[in-house]
């Protein structure tokens, strides 16, 4: 079930709904309201913000604060959701306004209708926020997971052109929400086959070109990488190519590629018990990139997208792949098995190929590729890495969008531990050191010479498993969609 989002209109104090939301920001020793609550503070003759205080608000990032309001504005609730500290000039940001805008959802869950007034500070970040936030996930509860999201928010809005903003503030928020549907899906329920035919399902009815090489078109074709970790499984491998033309004049030829490894238990060099249930996750970059090509087609994008999504399953069985392996990828080159945990890297390789072959202006991949992300970076900053100048591009447009990315070298030097005794390359070193890197070193002998290309390690951010926090819950979390579609845009706006 998915939140109802409308523009308001009117005054959020004489608005017929079950509860108002007003932002409250950090100031010196009590709360100091947001723009966009004016008339709600005149209904309280200017005393809102010392009433909110003396209910213990404090303004600060995440903060939900209810007071009834007896009659003194229509709604009978009043939210108060913190922002956190002002930027320098004064406002709240993007971030700030989507992270309270989520925390509001999940405040509002059993409430049938509320009008907030973050979007006068920023309607597209209020928007998004509010969809996240109130994202559930409840097919496999038979109970319906207690109360359900909030059905409907009007958000006010001064902007003039506050409909065309809404509607691509919820064109990215339901993107997001499929990723995450893709990602909390269980593996005995989403493995490669049935994640192709999803996919294929979801990109045809948004009008998307759909192409899906099963594990017989990929052992012919010599897509080595994929049917030699997905060779494992009953649930045999596929591979899928989403093609979006960008309209008539298309103003760049954009190719994503996202790991689908349904679930990964890392093969022969089997993981610890420990945690393996997360696993489940191993494909967010797949469903980030499919549900960002149905993005941009749903809008009309002026680029070129085509996706090349490989989907295999990481099992340990007598038709395994081993350590000690050597698997031809796509395109001819050797890579020696050193680790069968590593396997990440050998789909992509193949997916890389593949989609240089199109010619593409851009290439931007992303997977859930490394733990060594997690220990240089934590759990919400992905790793970039790729050709300096579109890897600091995208990892700008990452901090911008919301989602943390930091840009992250590849030096030289490590191509050497590469060095296989008996193939082209091995698929890892042996040494702890600098694991992300060495992944993107390996990726990096897949990418054509000369293609700008971005590789996003997002193996931390793609999973919750704490508490939910702002608009982000508990499990798949959709990064890096809004990434993914911030470059688009701006690859639509400047080439």
């Amino acid at each position: 079930m998915s939140t109802e989002l409308n523009i308001a209109s009117g005054s959020p104090a004489t608005s017929e709904a079950d509860a108002v939301v007003v932002g409250t920001l950090s100031g010196e020793g009590a709360p100091v309201l947001a723009p966009g609550a004016e008339e709600i503070d005149a209904a309280f003759d200017g005393g809102l913000a010392a009433l909110l205080a003396v209910a213990g608000a404090t303004g600060k990032a995440d903060e939900v604060v209810k007071i009834p309001t007896r009659g003194t504005v229509a709604a009978p609730l009043l939210v108060a959701v913190g922002l956190g500290k002002p930027g320098a000039d004064g406002a709240p940001g993007a971030e700030q306004v989507r992270r309270a805008s989520g925390s509001a959802a999940r405040a509002l869950s059993g409430t049938g209708h509320a009008v907030s007034t973050l979007g006068r500070i920023d309607l597209a970040a209020a928007g998004e926020g509010m969809l996240l936030g109130s994202y559930t996930f409840t097919e496999y509860r038979s109970n319906g997971n207690g109360k359900a999201p909030v059905a409907r928010v009007d958000l006010v809005s001064d902007d003039a052109d506050a409909e065309a903003v809404l509607r691509t503030a919820v064109a990215v928020g339901t993107a997001v929400r499929t990723a995450r549907d893709f990602v909390n899906t269980p593996p005995n329920d989403l493995f490669p086959a049935v994640f192709a035919d999803r996919a294929k399902a979801l990109a045809e009815a948004a009008g998307i070109t759909v192409e899906v090489l099963d594990d017989t078109a990929l052992a012919e074709a010599g897509f080595g990488g994929v049917v030699g970790v997905g060779q494992g499984s009953s649930r045999k491998p596929r591979l899928v190519r989403l093609s979006y033309a960008g309209g008539a004049t298309p103003r760049a030829k954009v190719a994503l590629v996202g790991k689908g490894i349904t679930f990964d238990t890392g093969g022969i060099s089997i993981k610890p018990a420990a945690g393996m249930d997360a696993m489940t996750s191993d494909m967010s970059g797949a469903a980030a990139v499919i549900a960002t090509t149905i993005l941009a087609a749903t809008l009309e994008l002026p680029v070129a997208v085509t996706a090349t999504v490989p989907m295999a399953e990481n099992m340990p069985s007598d038709t395994a792949y081993r350590p000690g392996d050597v698997l031809r990828m796509y395109g001819g080159k050797t890579v020696e098995v050193l680790n069968t945990d590593a396997e990440g890297r050998l789909i992509l390789a193949d997916a890389i190929v593949r989609a240089g072959e199109d010619a593409p202006d851009y290439l931007i991949e992303t997977s859930t590729l490394t733990g060594a992300q997690q220990v240089a970076l934590g759990l919400r900053t992905m790793g970039v890495m790729g050709s300096d100048e579109f890897r600091d591009r995208v990892a700008d447009l990452a901090r911008e969008s919301g989602e943390d990315g930091w840009a992250m070298p590849l030096p030289e030097h490590m191509r050497a531990e590469l060095d296989s005794r008996v193939a082209d390359l091995a698929n890892v070193t042996g040494a702890r050191w600098g694991g992300m890197l060495v992944a993107g070193t390996f990726l990096r002998e897949f990418v054509p010479e000369g293609l700008p290309w971005a590789h996003l390690d997002i193996a931390g951010p793609a999973f919750h498993s704490g508490a939910p926090y702002g608009y982000t819950t508990k499990g798949g979390t959709g990064v890096p969609i809004r990434t993914l579609f911030a470059v688009l845009r701006d690859i639509a706006a400047n080439g």
